[in-house]
This record gives structure tokens, C-alpha cells and sequence, in this order.
């Protein structure tokens, strides 16, 4: 029998499931939807309301751990958004994702990068060097890429909380859905790696 595989969703408050129930937040759902699928695979909920790519950067080590048989198979990579909202500098979060990175493939974990999008608030060239600093990033270190993790979310009332920046239910099933062909190929690669 195979062995299941680890995945780690690693971010801030939209992986974390901020107002949300544990069931309805993002690792929760997408390994319902790994599950029904007939996909053997757990998904961790490695979110922290509010983080950033530095907050990331200090406790991405912790969760890899130090074993590599403990290291997750894959990694969602998710975090930007706030330092998007925080106006950090671009090559500030390029630098600190990067390094997140690093730490990853170190590891021997495979990344799966999720995109944000800059604010239109700050300024169009601001949110020009935001918005592209994340297809740079998939290119550079040529892993999957899912160019905007709150895409047919973000601005849509109906799939957020009232703060209009969160996902609800809803919102979180259509980034699942979004997400889950990128997830599934992953799965396909790393059965083949494994071997059983």
C-alpha cells in the first residue's frame, strides 16, 4: 500500500481560515477534495493570521523540522498578501520568499507557489513590482505556479466575510477548486518519484 502523502499549506490568515470553522479553511477542504478523489494525501494547516514572508522565513525551519523523513512531501506556498498590504518592499518579500524556498528545497519538499496581487491603492508601479515578483519567482525556481490564489474570489461579496478581504465558505471551495489540477498533477509526480 502507498503511503500517504504530506502536504504542508503554508501562509497566512487566507490559509489559515481566518473566520472560518478548522473544517472550512483551505487545507481542511483541499484534502476533502484530495480524499474524494481517491488521492491518499493529508494536508497541514501551517497558517498564521497576519503573517508575512519574514514572519515565514523565521518559522519555516520549525515546521520542516530537522528529520528529512519528516519533511512534507509538497509545499503550498502561500504568503505575500500582507506585506502587499503593509506597502513592504517588493524585493524585501522577493528576498524573504526566496529564502523561504531555499529552506524548502533544502528539505527535499517540492513547492507548489501561490501569486498575489498588489493593491491598486498603492500606487501603479507598486502594484506593477508586486503583482510580477511572484511569476518571476515560479520561473526562477521552476515549480508549479497558480498565478492568483484568491482568483473569482477577491471583490466578489458572495465568497467573502464582511471585512471584503477574507474568503468564506463558499470562496474557499471555488479556491480549492482553482487550485486542486495543480495539487493533483503534484500528487501524480511525486507517486511516480516514490514509486509505489
Amino acid at each position: 500500500m502507498q503511503r500517504e502523502m504530506k502536504i504542508l499549506a503554508f501562509g497566512d490568515s487566507l490559509t489559515a481560515g481566518y473566520g472560518l470553522s478548522a473544517a472550512d479553511a483551505f487545507p481542511a477542504r483541499l484534502e476533502a477534495a484530495l480524499q474524494r478523489a481517491g488521492l491518499n494525501a493529508r494536508v497541514q494547516n501551517g497558517g498564521v493570521s497576519g503573517d508575512t514572508t519574514a514572519g515565514g522565513l523565521a518559522r519555516i525551519g520549525w515546521l520542516l523540522g530537522d528529520d528529512p523523513q519528516g519533511a512534507p512531501d509538497l509545499v503550498i506556498l502561500e504568503l505575500g498578501a500582507n506585506d502587499g498590504l503593509r506597502g513592504v518592499d517588493p524585493d524585501l518579500t522577493r528576498r524573504n520568499l526566496d529564502g523561504i524556498y531555499k529552506r524548502i528545497h533544502d528539505s527535499g519538499s517540492k513547492v507548489l507557489l501561490m501569486g498575489m496581487r498588489g493593491l491598486a491603492n498603492m500606487g501603479p508601479e507598486y502594484e506593477t513590482k508586486f503583482s510580477s515578483l511572484f511569476p518571476s519567482l515560479a520561473a526562477k525556481w521552476g515549480v508549479g505556479f497558480y498565478p492568483f490564489f484568491l482568483e473569482g474570489v477577491a471583490a466578489q461579496p458572495e465568497y467573502s466575510l464582511p471585512d471584503g478581504l477574507h474568503p468564506n465558505a463558499k470562496g474557499v471551495a471555488v479556491i480549492v477548486k482553482g487550485v486542486f489540477p495543480l495539487v493533483e498533477k503534484e500528487y501524480r509526480l511525486w507517486k511516480a518519484r516514490d514509486g509505489r
